[in-house]
C-alpha cells in the first residue's frame, strides 16, 4: 500500500470483496506491504483505506484457489483523480512518478460526447483542427508538430495510416474506455510516427458481478439521431463488453448528410490469476457528403467519402512472482477509405477562360480573412475524380519487463510490423466520354524495432526514465531513438499551503515514415518508375529518409491549497528537421545540383529537406474546493517557425519572385505551404480551455469552454480563380479565425435506472471553428434518455 509517489502508507487497511462482500482483510506493515489469505475462488476486488487518504477502488481480478498474486493499493490524498498509465514507459505507472506528460481522459469525460474531438481538446499542448461539420476529417497538431507525426493505438494496435494519417473526425466515444495523450515524440517506446506525441485509445471492459445492460437514445437539430446500447460483466474467470451505436445526421450544409456506425467486442479469459489472454476488435463505418470549401465556392458540390475502420488485437499476459511480465500481442489493422465525385455543382460554363474549354464554377463569393483582407470572385470546380486506398497492418509485439527492486525496473520489446497499402485514382471527364485515366500504386513494408527501457525511483522523491530502440525500417533503413528523462519532489505533497512540488525534465526523440502518397511522389520512386536509373546512380539518390524529430521540456507541478488546487506550469522546445517536402525540377538542380535528366517528366518530387522548430508554454489548473465542484482550466503558448524549405513557393520568395495576389501588391504568399521565417499552418499561436462541474447523485451539470487564436493558413486557390489566376489568394499570416466554443450539458437520474440528458454544443454559435473555407456547425443540441439495468 502506498500513496502516489511510491511511499508506503503503514497501518492502513486493505480488504478482498468478492460479490460486494468482504470475504477476508488485512492491515498494512511499516513498509506498506500486506497479505490476505483466502479459500475461496473467484473474481475479487481490493478496497484500501487509510488516514488522511481517500478510500481506494482497485480494478476487479480473477484468483484462484492456489494462485498467489501480487496486487498494489494506491491511495490518493485528494479529490482531484490520480490516473495510472502504461502508455509513457509500457509498465503500469502513477502519473505523479512520469517524467514526460501525459494526459488522462476518463470515460466520464466523454460520456454524452458524440465523439472524441471535443474532450480532446481539453488538453494542453493538442490543436484539434476539424475541416468542416460533424464526421469531417479532423486533425491533431501536438505541440506545433505535423498532424502525421502523432501515432494512435487502438487496444494497443497501431490505427494510424501507413505513414501518420489519421482521422479524428469518424472516431465515436462509443465503447471508449479511456484516451491517453503523451505529449512529445516517444518513439523509444512505440517506434515509427511517434514524432510528436502518442495516443492511445482503450476500449472499456466489464466489470460487474451481474451482467450490464446500457441503453442510450437521443434526437436534436440537423435531423440528429443517435442510439447505442452495450452489454457488460464478469463471470467466474471471463470478462465481456460488447457496444454497437449509430449517429446519423444531416449537417448545416446542403450534401453533407453523414452517418457513422460503430461496433467494439473486448474479452478476457484467466487461465488462472497471473495468465490472461484478452481479445478486443473494433469497427467503424460511416459514410459522408463532401461538399467542399463552401465559403469559397459558395455551393455545395455532390461527392461523398465511405470509411470502413477495423482495428483488431489478442494479447497474452503473464506475471510471475509478481516480478517478471511478459506480454505478446498481435494486432491488425484494416482501412478503407473511397470518394466518389457524382457533380462539381455551381454553373457550367461552356469556356471557361481558366481550364481552357468547358467546365464548372462556384458563385460569386467574398473571401474574408481574418487578417482583414479579402478577396472577390469565382472559383473552379472540377468532378471526376474519383479514389478507393486502402491501409494494412499485421504487428506482433512481445514484451517483458522484471521488477529487480523499485530502484530498477527493466523492460525489451521487439515489435515487426508488416504494412501493405494501395492507391487507385479514376479520373473522368465528363465532357469529353473518350477520355478516361486510371492510376495504381501499391508498397509494402516491413519493419523491426528493438526496445530497451529502464525505470525506478530513490527515497519516493527522485523517478528517472531511461530507454531507446533501434529501428531497421523497409525504407530509410537504421534509425536509433534514445529518450531520457528525470523527475523529483523536493517538497511531499500534504495538506499544508504549498506543499507538494514536482520538478521534471524530459528529453526525447522521434522518427516517422512518409504516408503512402508521399512515397509514391518521392524523388527516387518517380525517378524509378520513369527508368532514370542513370540519374539515381549519378547522385546517388536514395529513398526517402527517416522525418526526425527531438524535443526537450522541463515543468513543475505544484499544489497549492494542499491538493484542492493543483497548478501545472511548463516549457517544451521541440525541432522537427529532414521533413519531407515537395521540391520542382527547378529548385532541385539550383539548391542540389540534381541536374536531372530532361526526357523525366517531373513537376515535384518530395525530398527530406524542411526544416521548423516549435516550442511554447504549458499552463495547467485544477480547482475542488467541494466535493460536488471542480474546476479545469489550461493554456498553451506556441511559438513554431519554418527554418528552411525549398518548396516553391519559398524558392520563389528567396528569388524575389514570390507567389503574390494581383490585387494584393507586395505581399508574398505561400500557396501550397509556409514561407521560410512563417508559422506553419493550421497551428494557433495560442490556446486554451476550461471546465467546470456539479456533481450531485442524482444531477449533474458540465460547462466546458475551448479557446483557440488566429492561425496562418492558405485559401490554396492558386491559379484557381474564373481566368486560372492566384485573386482567390490571401495573405498567410493570421488567416483562419481564432474562435471560442461554449459547451453545456446536463443529467438528471430518474428512477429505475433511467436518466435524462441534454446536450449544447457551440452555445455562440461560432461557425469559424473550422480552417478558412469550411464552416462549422452552429449551435446544436441533442437530449434523450439512458437506461441501465442490472451491473450489481
Amino acid at each position: 500500500m502506498t500513496d502516489a509517489l511510491g511511499k508506503p502508507v503503514p497501518r492502513g487497511m486493505v480488504r478482498l470483496v468478492k460479490d460486494g462482500k468482504t470475504v477476508a482483510f488485512a492491515y498494512a506493515e511499516t513498509d506498506g506491504s500486506f497479505e490476505i489469505r483466502s479459500s475461496d475462488s473467484g473474481r475479487f476486488t481490493l478496497l484500501g483505506s487509510a488516514a488522511g487518504f481517500l478510500p481506494a477502488i482497485g480494478t476487479d481480478f480473477y484468483g484462484g484457489v492456489n494462485d498467489v498474486l501480487q496486487q498494489d493499493v494506491v491511495l490518493a490524498a485528494n479529490t482531484v483523480r490520480q490516473e495510472i498509465t502504461v502508455s509513457e514507459t509500457g509498465i503500469p505507472t502513477p502519473l505523479p512518478q512520469l517524467t514526460s506528460p501525459v494526459t488522462v481522459i476518463p470515460q466520464e469525460a466523454m460520456d454524452l460526447r458524440t465523439g472524441v474531438v471535443d474532450v480532446m481538446r481539453l488538453t494542453p499542448g493538442a490543436f484539434m483542427v476539424q475541416t468542416g461539420q460533424l464526421g469531417s476529417v479532423t486533425s491533431l497538431f501536438m505541440r506545433g508538430g505535423n498532424s502525421t507525426a502523432n501515432l494512435v493505438l487502438i487496444d494497443g494496435v497501431p490505427a494510424d495510416d501507413i505513414g501518420g494519417v489519421f482521422d479524428f473526425g469518424t472516431v465515436s466515444s462509443t465503447a471508449v474506455g479511456k484516451i491517453d495523450m503523451v505529449r512529445g515524440p516517444d518513439s523509444a517506446m512505440y517506434g515509427t510516427d511517434a514524432g510528436a506525441g502518442v495516443v492511445t485509445i482503450d476500449t472499456t471492459r466489464g466489470t460487474t458481478p451481474v451482467p450490464q445492460l446500457n441503453y442510450e437514445g437521443s434526437a436534436g437539430n440537423l435531423y440528429t439521431y443517435q442510439n447505442r446500447a452495450s452489454i457488460g460483466g464478469t463471470w467466474s474467470r471471463l470478462d465481456y463488453f460488447g457496444a454497437f451505436s449509430r449517429i446519423d445526421t444531416s449537417n448545416a450544409l446542403p450534401l453533407d448528410r453523414y452517418h457513422l456506425t460503430t461496433s467494439a467486442i473486448n474479452v478476457g479469459f484467466n487461465f488462472n490469476g497471473n495468465t490472461l489472454i484478452r481479445f478486443t476488435i473494433r469497427n467503424a463505418d460511416s459514410v459522408q457528403g463532401v461538399p467542399g470549401a463552401w465559403d469559397f465556392q459558395g455551393v455545395s458540390q455532390d461527392n461523398r467519402q465511405a470509411d470502413q475502420d477495423l482495428y483488431s488485437g489478442a494479447t497474452l499476459e503473464n506475471w510471475f512472482k509478481g516480478k517478471w511480465h511478459n506480454l505478446v500481442r498481435y494486432g491488425i489493422a484494416r482501412k478503407r477509405e473511397q470518394e466518389q465525385e457524382f457533380a462539381a455543382g455551381g454553373t457550367f460554363l461552356e469556356d471557361d477562360p481558366g481550364a481552357g474549354g468547358p467546365g464548372n464554377v462556384g458563385n460569386v463569393v467574398t473571401i474574408r480573412g481574418a487578417n482583414g483582407y479579402t478577396a472577390t470572385g469565382q472559383v473552379q470546380l472540377y468532378t471526376g475524380n474519383n479514389y478507393d486506398q486502402a491501409n494494412n497492418l499485421d504487428q506482433l509485439y512481445y514484451q517483458t519487463d522484471y521488477s529487480f527492486s523499485p530502484h530498477f525496473i527493466a523492460l525489451f520489446g521487439f515489435r515487426y510490423d508488416n504494412e501493405r497499402g494501395s492507391y487507385n485514382d479514376y479520373y473522368t471527364d465528363a465532357y469529353d466520354p473518350d477520355f478516361d485515366f486510371t492510376e495504381h500504386e501499391s508498397t509494402q513494408r516491413t519493419n523491426f524495432e528493438y526496445n530497451l527501457q529502464f525505470q525506478g525511483e530513490f527515497w519516493h522523491r527522485l523517478f528517472y526514465s531511461a530507454g531507446g530502440a533501434l529501428e531497421k525500417n523497409h525504407l530509410y533503413g537504421i534509425a536509433g531513438t534514445p529518450r531520457l528523462g528525470l523527475s523529483y519532489v523536493p517538497v511531499r505533497p500534504s495538506a499544508k499551503i504549498f506543499h507538494g512540488t514536482r520538478l521534471r525534465a524530459n528529453a526525447a526523440t522521434g522518427v516517422q515514415e512518409p504516408t503512402l502518397a508521399i512515397e509514391f511522389q518521392s524523388l527516387y520512386t518517380q525517378l524509378l518508375q520513369a527508368g532514370d536509373t542513370e540519374d539515381i546512380e549519378k547522385y546517388n539518390i536514395t529513398p526517402q529518409g527517416p522525418q526526425r524529430s527531438r524535443t526537450y521540456d522541463v515543468g513543475i507541478d505544484q499544489n497549492i491549497l494542499g491538493e484542492k488546487l493543483t497548478l501545472k506550469v511548463g516549457y517544451f522546445h521541440n525541432m522537427f528537421n529532414h521533413q519531407l517536402e515537395g521540391v520542382d525540377a527547378e529548385a532541385l538542380n539550383q539548391y542540389f545540383g540534381l541536374d536531372l535528366n530532361p526526357s523525366v517528366s517531373l513537376y515535384e518530387a518530395y525530398v527530406n529537406s524542411l526544416a521548423f522548430s516549435a516550442q511554447g508554454a504549458e499552463v495547467e489548473l485544477a480547482w475542488q474546493p467541494r466535493p460536488h465542484f471542480l474546476f479545469r482550466g489550461g493554456y498553451t503558448y506556441l511559438d513554431a517557425k519554418v527554418l528552411q524549405s525549398f518548396a516553391s513557393d519559398a524558392v520563389a520568395a528567396n528569388q524575389g519572385e514570390p507567389t503574390e495576389n494581383p490585387n494584393i501588391p507586395g505581399v508574398p504568399i505561400g500557396a501550397l505551404g509556409p514561407l521560410v521565417g512563417a508559422r506553419p499552418f493550421r497551428r494557433a499561436p495560442n490556446t486554451g480551455y476550461f471546465n467546470a462541474q456539479y456533481t450531485r447523485p442524482r444531477l449533474t451539470f458540465s460547462m466546458t469552454g475551448a479557446i483557440a487564436s488566429r492561425s496562418d493558413d492558405s485559401t490554396y486557390l492558386e491559379y484557381e480563380d474564373l481566368n486560372g489566376g492566384n485573386t482567390l489568394l490571401l495573405p498567410n499570416r493570421n488567416l483562419d479565425f481564432g474562435y471560442t466554443k461554449l459547451d453545456l450539458s446536463f443529467t438528471y437520474a430518474l428512477k429505475h435506472g433511467f436518466t435524462y440528458f441534454a446536450q449544447f454544443d457551440n452555445l455562440l454559435n461560432n461557425q469559424h471553428i473550422g480552417p478558412i473555407g469550411y464552416p462549422g456547425l452552429p449551435l446544436t443540441f441533442q437530449t434523450g434518455l439512458k437506461l441501465q439495468l442490472g451491473g450489481r
